[in-house]
């Protein structure tokens, strides 16, 4: 590889990619007065954390492929004094279900009143709502300890532990397969299967895996702002990355869209970023650069080989956005649609259905009954409605599909857009389980008649956002702990001067900030 020339002229730092990570990183260096530069391919910023109009002639801007904010710090809001808010559910969750051939469901939310009273309508007594009380007030108390280590130096493992300052939870949490300790908790299939979503969304796994690639997914989605809440983006998610746009050029950093990064060559000092436009192609000289993009593709920037993946970093989701007319009814009618909505809704999240789609889809198949969770955006923040739509009752849905890695849709062509149909009409079939009415009825119609609602695999997220395998996190996520290769703030790489600043990092999976963080963080040290 060609050693990168010395240039006085170069940029301090040069960010490949412009999604929310970049931009984080770009605005800390701006801040601190190095000269940034962030070349961006597609002809917007965001990345995958943008509100987009998918539906022609509607004004409903949905968060089309990052639903919800649990994992950025209030820190990096402050820090950086963006314009963004986030607001809260008063509704936790809602899961339907038939017991004894009757429609019912588990309502989380409401007061500890309500929630207590859905957990012995459903379960016949107090047990497994306590043992819930008890299992998630663990959790918040993990959540407290951990969640502020994110922007900090990457602690070892026995320093974690110490701080968590619990046994029984670290147990549980970091050494034992998620699925032992549900089992050990809770005895309802369905208490137990929502408790193992957060375990399993967009990541391949189950209850029992033994890399723990469950338990690690299952830690990032309770301890979100040392709460586990997960907030609404008032605005949408293009409010997020369009404040940290805004904060990055107010603080000097130079932002090029349209610039499709080809070749990264470093020296380890200094650094040449080579890249093509519409125009041609160009190149850049950097002391550092920030890669906002997976291992994977930094890898083929560098023109080295790529990280040994295991399969199970390949994606895992079918992302389903719509706009409705009106929400539909629920065949339970003990909870009302604006309530069961508001919160995460959770469809076919049974301990033993996640067991058994995980199973099929293991094989290359389609899961038969496809587990998903839903929300509402606009119940909320109506803002991302236009006011004619508003004011008539339209509102958003975005829905989550789990265990849908890329097997489930091999194809080509036509074959794949078949196979995406199929999971599309296989998941409203089971979400119409639980409606009082077609969800054809509900839908708002596009300026050409055709029916609000859109589907994304696995391969599409890939083609549109170059995410390795359709993969939401750019590979496993890993423990918030330090290893013999994760460097000391977990974006080091090979090169002394390239860093990673994206999901691939460690730490770095969700709409967070927190990649982009520790990367200026990392600069700024190197830089005393």
């Amino acid at each position: 590889m060609p050693a990168a020339p010395r240039n006085a002229a170069a940029h301090d730092a040069v960010i490949v990619g412009g999604g929310h990570n970049g931009l984080v990183a770009a605005a800390y260096l701006a801040r601190a007065g190095k000269s940034v530069l962030v070349l961006e391919r597609l002809d917007h910023t965001g990345g995958a954390a943008v509100s987009t109009r998918p539906f022609p002639g509607v004004d409903a801007r949905l968060s089309r492929y990052s639903y919800l904010v649990s994992l950025l710090p209030q820190q990096i809001v402050d820090d950086l004094g963006l314009s963004f808010a986030v607001r809260k559910r008063d509704v936790s969750s809602y899961t339907p279900t038939v017991r004894d051939g009757k429609p019912t469901g588990l309502f989380v939310g409401g007061g500890t009143a309500r929630t207590r009273e859905s957990f012995a309508q459903l379960t016949g007594g107090d047990r497994e709502f306590e043992a819930w009380e008890s299992f998630y007030e663990m959790t918040q108390r993990v959540a407290e300890r951990v969640f502020p280590t994110l922007t900090q130096p990457l602690p070892g493992r026995a320093e974690l532990r110490e701080r968590i300052g619990e046994d029984a939870a670290w147990e549980a949490l970091f050494e034992r397969p998620l699925g032992e300790t549900i089992e050990e908790r809770f005895t309802d299939d369905l208490v137990r299967g929502v408790v193992l979503t957060d375990g399993l969304i967009g990541t391949f796994s189950h209850a029992h895996d033994p890399s723990l690639l469950q338990n690690r997914c299952f830690l990032y989605h309770v301890i979100g702002g040392g709460t586990g809440d997960w907030d609404v983006p008032v605005g949408g998610m293009g409010a997020l990355t369009d404040a940290l746009a805004d904060a990055a050029r107010a603080a000097g950093a130079e932002i090029r869209t349209g610039h499709t990064v080809s070749r990264i060559d470093t020296d380890g000092t200094a650094a040449e970023v080579h890249y093509r436009t519409e125009d041609g192609e160009g190149s850049v000289p950097a002391r550092r650069v920030l890669v906002n993009a997976s291992p994977d593709a930094l890898s083929d920037m560098l023109g080295e080989a790529p990280p040994a993946y295991t399969s199970s970093a390949a994606g895992s989701q079918l992302k389903v956005n719509m706009l409705l007319r009106r929400l539909p009814r629920l065949k339970d009618t003990s909870v009302d649609a604006r309530e069961a909505f508001a919160g995460t809704f959770h469809v076919a999240e049974g301990y033993e259905e996640l067991a058994d789609a995980h199973r099929q889809a293991e094989r290359g198949e389609l899961p038969r009954v496809l587990p998903s969770e839903l929300y509402c955006h606009s119940l909320t923040d109506p803002s991302i409605l236009g006011p004619e739509i508003a004011a008539q009752g339209y509102q958003t849905l975005t829905l989550f599909g789990l265990l849908t890695p890329p097997e489930c849709f091999a194809g080509s062509g036509a074959d794949e857009d078949a196979l995406r149909e199929r999971a599309l009409a296989r998941t409203v079939a089971e979400f119409e389980r639980h409606l009082g009415e077609p969800l054809a009825d509900c839908l708002a119609l596009d300026a050409d008649g055709k029916p609000c609602i859109e589907a994304k695999t696995p391969q599409d997220l890939e083609k549109e956002l170059r995410l390795p395998g359709g993969n939401i996190f750019h590979g496993d996520l890993s423990f918030p702990v330090s290893g013999e290769d994760t460097g000391r703030w977990g974006v080091e790489t090979a090169h002394p001067n390239v860093l990673l600043c994206g999901a691939g990092a460690v730490r770095g999976g969700g709409v967070s900030g927190v990649a982009g963080h520790n990367a200026a963080m990392a600069v700024l040290e190197a830089d005393g």
